[in-house]
C-alpha cells in the first residue's frame, strides 16, 4: 500500500487571499514529493468557499513542472459537468504534460447547488459518467472513433492530445453502485470518503465492495480502494482541537449542500449543524489526529480491518495552515510511517 496528499482547497475567513491559498496547495505538493508520497490529488468544486479548485486537470497541470517524481491526480474530475470531447482532449494534455504522472479520479457529483448552476440534471449522473468512461476507452483505443450515445454524439473523430500509455489508471469516487459494477468490471481502484471514519466502517465499505465484484462477476481478490482521512500530527493538545474543529467546519459545509441546506452569505456559505453529527469528543476518539503513537495505532487497526491500498491524506481543513500542514506531512513520514512498517513490514508488500 501506499499514500497520498489531498487538497480540498477551502477557507473558512471572507477575503482570504487565493493566490497564497493555492501557492500553500503546490507547497504541501512539493512536501509530500519530498516525503515519498505517491500521489497528490486535487479536488473539484464550484460556486463557494468550501472549496476553490473548479479544475483539479488545473492543478495537476500547475504542479507537473513543480514536480519530478510524484503521480498527480484528480480527486476528482465530476465528470457530468463538463463537455465530454473536451474533457478526451484535456485528460490527453495533461497526461502528456506530467509526462505519464495523471491518475484519473472520477465522479458522478453530488451537489445539487453545483449542477443547477452549470443547467445540469443531477438525476442523469450516473448514466452521463457511465457513458464518457465509454468513448474514453473508444478514443484512447482508436486512431480514429464514433459515438452514438444517448447523449452525446460525434461522427468519426481523432483526439489529438492522447494520453501517454492509454487511459490513465482510474479511480473512483462515491458511494455510488453502477459506478462501483463499472470499477469491478474495468479493474478501475474505487475510493471512500472521510464518513468512513473508524476501522469498523471501513471494513464494512470493503464488504460492500466485494459484494459488488461478486455480483460483476470478478473476483474480489483482485479489488484495490482508496480511503480519504484528515491528518494531523500534532503533539500539542490545543492544535489537535483546532484541527478537529476545522473538520467538522468543513464536513457541515459538505452536509448542506449534499442536502441542498446550504446558505450563502455573500460568497461564503454558512456553517450548521447537521442531524446525527458527530460530536468533537468521538471525532478525537477514532480520527487521524494526534500524536505519532495514537496515529499509527488507529491506522493499524483500519489497515488490518480494510486492507485499503492507499490512503488520500488531508493534512488542512478549513482555517487550519498551510505551516501546520507541512509539518503533518514531514510528521507522518517521520514519526508515522516508522511505526507502521515496524508493526506490519514493507509496506509495498501490502498491496500484493
Amino acid at each position: 500500500m501506499d499514500f497520498g496528499q489531498f487538497n480540498l482547497m477551502g477557507y473558512r475567513a471572507p477575503g482570504t487571499d487565493l493566490a497564497s491559498l493555492y501557492d500553500g496547495a503546490v507547497a504541501q505538493v512539493k512536501a509530500a514529493e519530498g516525503a515519498g508520497f505517491a500521489i497528490s490529488w486535487f479536488a473539484e468544486h464550484h460556486f463557494s468557499n468550501y472549496c476553490v479548485c473548479p479544475s483539479p486537470l488545473m492543478m495537476v497541470a500547475r504542479c507537473a513542472g513543480e514536480t519530478s517524481r510524484i503521480r498527480l491526480g484528480s480527486g476528482v474530475v465530476i465528470v457530468p459537468l463538463y463537455h465530454p470531447s473536451r474533457l478526451l482532449a484535456e485528460i490527453g494534455m495533461v497526461d502528456q504534460m506530467t509526462h505519464g504522472r495523471l491518475v484519473l479520479g472520477i465522479g458522478s457529483g453530488y451537489q445539487p447547488f453545483e449542477f443547477e448552476r452549470f443547467g445540469a440534471d443531477l438525476a442523469e449522473n450516473t448514466l452521463r459518467t457511465l457513458e464518457f468512461m465509454e468513448m474514453l476507452e473508444q478514443a484512447v483505443a482508436n486512431e480514429t472513433f464514433s459515438f452514438d450515445g444517448r447523449f452525446h454524439r460525434l461522427p468519426e473523430t481523432h483526439i489529438a492530445a492522447r494520453p501517454v500509455n492509454g487511459v490513465p489508471e482510474v479511480w473512483v469516487a462515491g458511494d455510488n453502485p453502477e459506478l462501483h459494477r463499472m470499477a469491478a468490471r474495468r479493474g478501475y481502484v474505487v475510493m471512500v470518503t472521510p464518513r468512513h471514519y473508524t476501522a469498523e466502517l471501513l471494513a464494512k465499505a470493503r464488504a460492500r465492495f466485494e459484494a459488488t465484484y461478486r455480483e460483476a462477476g470478478q473476483d474480489p481478490a483482485r479489488m484495490r480502494f482508496g480511503a480519504l482521512r484528515h491528518m494531523c500530527v500534532t503533539d500539542s493538545k490545543a492544535e489537535a482541537e483546532g484541527f478537529l474543529e476545522n473538520i467538522r467546519y468543513q464536513i457541515r459545509l459538505s452536509q448542506s449542500l449534499r442536502h441542498r441546506e446550504q446558505h450563502m452569505q455573500g460568497g461564503m456559505l454558512l456553517e450548521k449543524p447537521w442531524p446525527g453529527e458527530m460530536s468533537l469528543e468521538d471525532m478525537a476518539r477514532h480520527m487521524l489526529v494526534g500524536d505519532a503513537e495514537t496515529i499509527a495505532e488507529r491506522m493499524l487497526a483500519e489497515i488490518r480491518a480494510a486492507q485499503p491500498c492507499h490512503y488520500l491524506l488531508q493534512f488542512q481543513a478549513g482555517a487550519s495552515t498551510t505551516a501546520l500542514a507541512l509539518r503533518s506531512i514531514e510528521g507522518f513520514a517521520t514519526r508515522v510511517r516508522p511505526l507502521l512498517e515496524r508493526a506490519l513490514g514493507p509496506l509495498e508488500s501490502l498491496a500484493a
